[in-house]
């Protein structure tokens, strides 16, 4: 038996709500299910589906789940760090074998063409290497001495949350910068301090960073630095940060299981 055809106002699909696991904090994210119909009504298996303002990556995560292949095209690096999140979190993808990223730095010498480009975008950029949030929203303001935040759980209740605070820096460093975040490591009431700067630290800033102690994770009893520095060359080369297992970068959805899919970003 026949059923209604579908109208073109799709009423059936609710806005996500403020309390949605779905959500991921982009003021204007769609419902994944809105996505997955427009898609599966207009294409198939066969087509490329192109976002060219991808945003969060609603359009590529129902694409992705319809086994399509896709581009995503956006002008920040926080929609590139928050997608290429969600694509590990939700579809298991791994950047440079699942799919690639056009348009980031991938060397020393395209970190400093960034930086001295827009300082905003390589303060985002960097913090996804650390798979940080950015801190406040998101928003360009009034240095807080937090430029990205990260959380891990440190007992039996989820609400037992830690956070690692990140600074990144551009310019020159000295040993006033680990002072500075450690005074904001203390005042935040944080477990560890991250310092990620593109110049090589001083030596007077690893001595001042290795004085000033450890955290001690309860669960482990393993003791992590109170204040780190990572260089951007060592984190293009794989090096992370030394902390107990953190949460997502985003809200985690439900994983859809393993569908590779080749899709690129732009």
């Amino acid at each position: 038996m026949k059923g209604v055809p579908l109208q073109d106002i799709f009423d059936d699909i609710p806005p996500i709500s403020a309390q949605s696991a779905e959500r991921l904090g982009y003021p204007t994210q769609k419902p994944l299910a809105l996505l997955e119909r427009i898609i599966a009504s207009s294409t198939d298996k066969r087509s490329i589906v192109l976002d060219p303002f991808c945003g969060c990556g609603t359009t590529i995560d129902a694409a992705q789940k319809l086994g399509c292949k896709w581009i995503g095209i956006d002008v920040t690096h926080i929609a590139t760090n928050l997608i290429k999140f969600r694509l590990k979190n939700r579809h298991h993808l791994k950047e440079g074998v699942d799919y690639r990223v056009l348009g980031e730095p991938k060397d020393l010498s395209s970190a400093k063409e960034l930086a001295s480009q827009d300082r905003y975008q390589f303060e985002w950029w960097a913090l996804g290497l650390v798979e940080a949030t950015p801190y406040q929203d998101k928003k360009k303001g009034a240095d807080t001495g937090v430029d990205g935040i990260c959380y891990f759980q440190d007992g039996k209740k989820v609400t037992d949350l830690k956070s690692i605070v990140d600074q990144v820096k551009s310019g020159n460093v000295s040993v006033k910068d680990i002072r500075e975040l450690n005074t904001v490591v203390d005042n935040k009431k944080a477990a560890t301090g991250i310092l990620i700067t593109l110049r090589p630290p001083t030596k007077p800033m690893m001595t001042e960073a290795a004085s000033k102690g450890f955290y001690e994770y309860k669960i482990t009893k393993k003791r992590y630095a109170k204040i780190q520095i990572l260089t951007i060359e060592e984190l293009l080369a794989g090096k992370q940060i030394e902390s107990p297992p953190t949460m997502p970068f985003t809200k985690k959805a439900e994983s859809v299981g393993d569908s590779h899919t080749q899709g690129k970003l732009i």
